[in-house]
């Protein structure tokens, strides 16, 4: 067993202000997107200005902030935010969904398209290999807030998280997991992947596809939300749901993309 480095989720305490670690992870998360896509945006089979790069960004922000936000009230607690409505807005105290982030953010690039005259799937092929970067520095924040935390485990790695809800009892890391696949992982495949040109639609498909597989495949150790629990047979969990859909639509993109190809 590890020893869970007990970091405080306040990065800095201005009184007035309190800046989070978690927070910090999503600006982190940002910049390094904002940076690479400039890298690549200059290069001949994506053609995307700097100012268009930082555009996109900034519709992608807005859209992960709101889809996340949303996401987690309609996905994971719709009762509890029908009854207190105001709380939706009261995002210092965190609640965020992927599901919901993507979905935000593909909003966000439709309205950039329309915009800036871009076909869609084009755009979401140039920005899906930085996307996981953030994926992984949220995590990262995760661990460090110590929530989200597994189901309990004997593996040397095995942690005790300090909340009092995990039992004090030695857990799985799942946000390492999830940092480590999700993160590291999904970005170098999809990095590699991109690096040559690729028909239209497999980069955003193999993104689907490896982050549903990922998340999936982590499911099976993280502990399901309490006030959701396990959805079936004591192990279907309502992550494993909304990847699902990823993992179906992931292939079916990518078998578009190479057909399409092959005419």
């Amino acid at each position: 067993m590890m020893n869970y480095p007990d970091i405080d989720p306040v990065a800095l305490n201005l009184g007035f202000l309190k800046i989070h670690w978690y927070g910090i992870t999503y600006v982190v998360g940002i910049l390094s997107a904002w940076w690479l896509l400039r890298l690549r945006g200059g290069q001949h089979q994506w053609g995307f200005s700097s100012e268009q790069v930082s555009d996109l960004i900034f519709y992608a922000m807005i859209g992960i902030i709101i889809g996340g936000r949303l996401g987690s009230v309609i996905f994971y607690n719709l009762t509890y935010y029908l009854q207190h409505p105001l709380e939706i807005i009261y995002l210092q105290q965190g609640g965020m969904s992927f599901h919901g982030g993507l979905l935000g953010v593909i909003a966000a690039v439709w309205f950039f398209c329309h915009k800036f005259n871009k076909r869609f799937f084009n755009v979401t092929d140039f920005i899906a290999p930085v996307v996981p970067i953030g994926l992984g520095a949220g995590r990262i924040g995760n661990f460090i807030n110590g929530e989200l935390w597994g189901g309990p485990s004997n593996l040397p790695w095995a942690m005790v998280f300090p909340d009092p809800a995990a039992g004090g009892i030695a857990r799985h890391p799942s946000q390492l997991y999830e940092a480590l696949l999700e993160g590291l992982l999904l970005f170098l495949i999809l990095w590699w992947f991109s690096s040559k040109p690729r028909p239209v639609k497999a980069i955003s498909g193999l993104f689907l596809l490896g982050y549903g597989v990922f998340r999936f495949m982590v499911e099976f150790v993280r502990v399901p939300d309490s006030h959701i629990g396990y959805l079936a047979f004591d192990y279907v969990t309502m992550g494993m749901l909304l990847s699902s859909p990823m993992i179906l639509f992931g292939i079916i993109l990518i078998g578009i993309a190479f057909r399409s190809k092959g005419n």
